[in-house]
């Protein structure tokens, strides 16, 4: 990988990280039409770029990341909690589903879904705004649902935010829960990624490595900040045409 592969790969993983699009289902097709190889700069790569992304959500979301908010993180955990132990414990199986033909049918599968709640979902005085309000029950429901998101191409986030949306959250809240439940989730994938693959951390790509970083650190804080902004006027609507015709693309090109 040279740097004006890491700076793309930056950009992409940065911008579709926390957007209902599914980054692995992007990382993998832009890493195809750049001709990347699978070696150990990738691996480190990968690495890097996750971190940068868990980064951007405390800078984001500085004044949540204290003793005070504990309460909001106690929920936050329990929705984690279905994932982190279905992924413990499936890990081979969820690595098996990852195919071009899988994650072009998820996007397409995503994408119908999004249309199909933002035709039913109509929001009321009593739906929540704050994220700090979300009860036990409503966060261990949306757990269940991102759950979906380990099928590549399915998007973690978009899952999360839909299963927000369908147990009674604005898409504001929605979406400011699905960030902060990124931070555990990226937490134990990247510290599981290092573990496995600390060796491939070398002086001979630190370049590389460090200019991915700040592109995806850069790239990803400021797609929270717009993504906010947008859907204070606008719904998922776009990101469900966006992810049927994505979807159908892949299934034609590969």
């Amino acid at each position: 990988m040279d740097i004006f592969q890491s700076i793309i790969m930056g950009i992409v993983e940065g911008f579709t990280e926390f957007l209902p699009v599914s980054s692995t289902g992007h990382m993998i097709v832009m890493a195809d039409f750049l001709g990347i190889k699978q070696d150990s700069v990738t691996k480190a790569y990968e690495i890097i770029i996750q971190f940068a992304a868990i980064l951007a959500v405390v800078l984001a979301y500085k004044e949540k990341f204290t003793f005070q908010k504990i309460e909001l993180w106690k929920k936050i955990i329990v929705a984690f909690l279905p994932i982190g132990m279905v992924a413990f414990l499936f890990s081979k199986q969820i690595k098996g589903l990852f195919s071009v033909e899988i994650v072009a049918t998820m996007f397409i599968v995503g994408g119908v879904v999004f249309l199909i709640a933002e035709k039913y979902y109509k929001p009321k005085e009593h739906f929540i705004d704050d994220i700090e309000k979300v009860s036990y029950k409503q966060a261990f429901l949306i757990g269940l649902a991102q759950l979906a998101g380990l099928v590549p191409g399915t998007s973690r986030s978009g899952s999360s935010i839909l299963g927000a949306m369908f147990v009674g959250l604005t898409r504001k809240a929605s979406a400011e829960f699905s960030f902060l439940l990124a931070f555990p989730v990226m937490s134990a994938a990247t510290g599981y990624s290092i573990v496995k693959n600390y060796q491939e951390f070398n002086a001979d790509n630190l370049i590389v490595l460090g200019v991915g970083f700040v592109v995806a650190f850069m790239t990803a804080y400021f797609t929270i900040k717009l993504f906010l902004r947008f859907l204070r006027s606008f719904t998922f609507v776009s990101f469900g045409i966006y992810r049927i015709i994505f979807g159908v693309v892949l299934l034609a090109l590969y």
